[in-house]
């Protein structure tokens, strides 16, 4: 069967100021038609140049690319006609409705009108959009937003679909409701689809992965071909007395250990030859098997040069340093958060999550002193939030969902700025920024601008300056929305060493699979507290008759399905 799109020795470079960066460098495969092909790579890997290529949006520097047969670079006017393109940030028009975006984006593809109504009918079924054609696309959750996006995509039925990234940033729920309507596509309209993502659970989705890492194909085939090989290698590794973080960093540092992840309340290893290293102690090893995202990591992880150390002394005892009672927050008569209680302790990574529209990021701005709240009490390091915010403030450290970091200033520039705004004067300015280089290894871009970095290292940037006033509270809004497993692991090997160092740590995160590394959880739907506990209690309160305990996505599903019946 022949290729709906075949890429040859391509090669794609972009100038950035006086250096040159190779986004793509001979890359060459295949997409087969009729199935789901996943591309997958770490930040910078070259994914959406490869889309933007493959859309006609882009011209390849050397190297030839065939779409439907058609030649990119000579007829890119007939491949954007033959194809539908999904990018990141999909252009969805906030001020209209859900009908105005349709009606758009069918006039921009030449849709005939008198064949709207019934493609219409078809994707507001497929997308559950029906009941919504007349809200303001601005009105929609993350979740909605995704499938309008894709539905205003498909408005003209494509027989080669690109996606790029359409999951980043969406619930478990929607995200699945996603992957649902991709896999109608396919067997109901014998659609072809090249789908980039950051979360490597998706990759055992498609029937094929084309593995990307500097721009360069490292691998393509079945998931199973790419962790097959594995075998022999995967463990999960438990100790009744050691906590997870502590039995994680010691594993993850020790000879002929390649990976350690949390993992359904244990710690989830790779070995770099077949076989457990010698057990310490009371550890208990069990062999498990391999997935794709073991085999991502053997192939493209490199040791990391400087290690995150834990504290080799605990803190000290756990005190409550976040309060949170009857809160509530209302717009108009909307509450988007009602009768919300709980409290968090020094020490703890605590997780905020739930759907999109929930009411999570609305609670995290409370909880931060950045939206007042309409009632209830709440109370942040020893200060109520109603009284004395800015005091408040001073102890706590923010990370927003989206980079707001200043773009055009540079790496120095930016710690520099973000330091005297935090207060930091004179010697200890110079120490914390130094440490901040040091800690993040912030060294070899110091002088780029931020706006220019990848976007692992604009993470890493952020959370820098939030930490540069040393604070006792850490938020963290959806951090590692969009990261690769890579960056992510090293994201969380910081947020557990200030955890251990009695930083209070709270996050927002729609990875399930990063649950884990909460110590408690809270589980929210239409602004209401649904569950409340560790993610192992979380679990068992979802285990079905038959005693198999859920993994903690199709538990939170389980949670969010019920509330929504």
């Amino acid at each position: 069967m022949q290729a709906v799109l075949r890429a040859a020795q391509l090669c794609k470079g972009f100038a950035r100021g006086k250096s040159r960066v190779e986004a793509l460098d001979e890359v060459t495969f295949e997409v087969r038609p009729g199935v789901v092909t996943g591309l997958i790579g770490p930040d910078g890997a070259g994914k959406t140049t490869l889309m933007r290529l493959a859309a006609g949006l882009l011209l390849p520097d050397t190297g030839s690319l065939e779409v439907m047969g058609l030649d990119v670079v000579s007829t890119p006017l007939e491949v954007q006609a033959s194809i539908g393109y999904m990018p990141q940030r999909f252009g969805l028009y906030t001020d209209l409705s859900v009908q105005e975006n349709l009606d758009l984006y069918a006039d921009l593809q030449g849709v005939d009108p008198r064949a709207r109504p019934a493609r219409y009918a078809r994707l507001m079924e497929m997308t559950g959009l029906a009941p919504f054609t007349g809200r303001l696309a601005g009105q929609l959750s993350g979740g909605m937003k995704q499938k309008l996006g894709l539905a205003c995509t498909l408005v003209r039925p494509p027989r080669l679909l690109l996606l790029d990234e359409p999951t980043v940033g969406v619930d478990p729920v929607s995200r699945r409701e996603l992957w649902a309507i991709v896999y109608q596509l396919v067997e109901q309209e014998q659609m072809s689809v090249l789908l980039s993502t950051a979360y490597l659970d998706e990759a055992q989705r498609c029937a094929e992965v084309v593995l990307l890492h500097q721009g360069r194909v490292v691998g393509q085939g079945s998931p199973d071909a790419f962790s097959r090989p594995l075998q022999g290698r995967t463990y999960q590794v438990g100790h009744p007395q050691l906590g997870r973080r502590r039995l994680q960093a010691e594993l993850a540092a020790r000879e002929g250990v390649l990976d350690a992840v949390l993992q359904d309340a244990q710690v989830r290893v790779v070995t770099q030859t077949p076989g457990a290293p010698p057990q310490r102690g009371e550890e208990q090893w069990q062999a498990v098997a391999p997935r794709f995202e073991d085999a991502f990591v053997e192939r493209l992880a490199v040791p990391h040069p400087h290690p995150v150390q834990l504290p080799t002394q605990a803190p000290g005892e756990a005190r409550e340093v976040i309060k949170v009672a009857g809160l509530e927050r209302r717009f108009g008569a909307f509450r988007a958060v009602r009768d919300l209680s709980f409290s968090v302790h020094s020490g703890e990574v605590f997780g905020l999550l739930g759907a999109n529209g929930a009411g999570k990021t609305t609670t995290f701005r409370m909880l931060c002193g950045l939206l007042p709240p309409s009632g209830g009490q709440l109370q942040v390091a020893g200060h109520d939030l109603r009284r004395a915010a800015a005091r408040a403030r001073r102890e706590i450290g923010y990370m927003s969902q989206r980079f707001s970091l200043y773009g055009h200033l540079s790496v120095a520039q930016n710690l520099g700025f973000f330091a005297r705004a935090y207060g930091l004067r004179g010697d200890y300015l110079r120490q914390r920024i130094a440490w901040a280089m040091r800690e993040f290894e912030l060294e070899p871009v110091a002088t780029v601008d931020a706006v220019e970095l990848p976007l692992g290292y604009q993470q890493r940037l952020a959370m820098a300056a939030a930490l540069l006033h040393e604070p006792r509270i850490l938020f963290l809004d959806e951090p590692t929305s969009g990261v690769d497993p890579l960056a992510r692991r090293e994201f969380w090997a910081r947020i557990n060493a200030q955890a251990e160092a009695g930083v209070t740590v709270l996050v927002t995160t729609h990875f399930m699979e990063e649950a884990e590394y909460c110590d408690r959880l809270a589980i929210m739907a239409s602004g209401e507290l649904l569950a409340l506990g560790t993610p192992a209690q979380v679990r068992a309160r979802c285990t079905g008759a038959d005693g198999v305990v859920p993994s903690f996505e199709e538990a939170f599903i389980q949670l969010i399905e019920g509330h929504a019946a």
